[in-house]
């Protein structure tokens, strides 16, 4: 066995994988907050130049810089009040500098991100299978968020995302590569024939394009044969948490309120990734 050949036991991975799992999440955080904002300013520039004006000035906004502030006082994160988890721990949930709040929000995308990668490592050990559901597990969380807190699904995200569900299932890490190219088929075209059915009953939309192509995504890692599993699952958990939302509204309705069904369907992927199959079993078996 090699000199790094004791990361891979199963005793070991897990932990190691957990804790790359907290610093990913840490960076999670990063592209949760700031993919839209700079998406945002993409669009302005471009309408700008489609108007015929100069893009408007500013400063440069990336995934990397400028560093990480305090929203309240401008103080700038310092490393040791970026450590993950603790770090959020140790400053009580509040700025160093201002003692403005910090939302749980980071501490619990962390926390998933580590959890996911660590469950994945137990699940699948040292194979690509692992490499897959990681990744799996951190692309959903971010657009989970992502479009819980603005109701977009960016292209930056689920593209690359269908993609490496296809690339990991040509070795056939979870399924063959011709079910993986259905399922993004399937998973595509099975929202998006929703989408005109309702558009076409009542006038409106009722999903994003960004939900077909998370749905492709799907697809490509879990082939065509789960995809009924998880729009069933994301549609139940929807109306669970739809209607919790209604009873902590006290059955107030909006107008404005809309359904962003990418968190629920990340959910529902997740499952499917994690236990569809021993699901699917169990169904056939009481059903037949």
């Amino acid at each position: 066995m090699g000199s790094l050949g004791w990361l891979a036991q199963p005793s070991v991975l897990p932990w190691v994988v957990l804790l790359f799992g907290l610093c990913a999440g840490s960076f999670l955080n990063v592209v949760i907050h700031r993919l839209p904002k700079m998406l945002e300013r993409e669009w302005r520039a471009e309408c700008a130049a489609l108007n015929g004006q100069e893009p408007p000035k500013s400063e440069p906004y990336n995934l990397f810089i400028p560093r990480s502030a305090c929203p309240s006082c401008g103080h700038k994160i310092t490393a040791l009040e970026n450590v993950p988890l603790v770090s959020w721990l140790v400053l009580r949930g509040k700025c160093s500098s201002c003692k403005a709040k910090i939302s749980a929000k980071y501490p619990i995308v962390e926390l998933l991100a580590g959890v996911g990668a660590a469950y994945s490592a137990w699940r699948f050990g040292p194979t690509l299978a692992t490499l897959g559901a990681t990744l799996f597990v951190w692309f959903t969380i971010a657009l989970a968020f992502i479009d819980q807190e603005t109701g977009l699904l960016p292209d930056d995200l689920t593209l690359p995302l269908v993609w490496i569900g296809l690339l990991v299932n040509l070795w056939g890490a979870f399924v063959p590569i011709q079910d993986a190219v259905t399922g993004a088929v399937a998973g595509y075209l099975s929202l998006w024939l929703v989408y005109w059915a309702f558009k076409l009953a009542t006038g409106k939309e009722g999903m994003g394009f960004g939900d077909f192509k998370m749905n492709a995504a799907v697809g490509a890692f879990l082939g065509w044969k789960l995809l009924p599993l998880v729009i069933i699952v994301s549609a139940f958990v929807g109306l669970l948490f739809g209607a919790l939302q209604m009873f902590a509204a006290r059955g107030r309705y909006e107008g404005s309120f809309r359904f962003h069904f990418g968190p629920y369907l990340a959910i529902a992927g997740l499952i499917a990734l994690f236990w569809g199959e021993p699901i699917m079993r169990w169904y056939l078996y009481r059903v037949g």
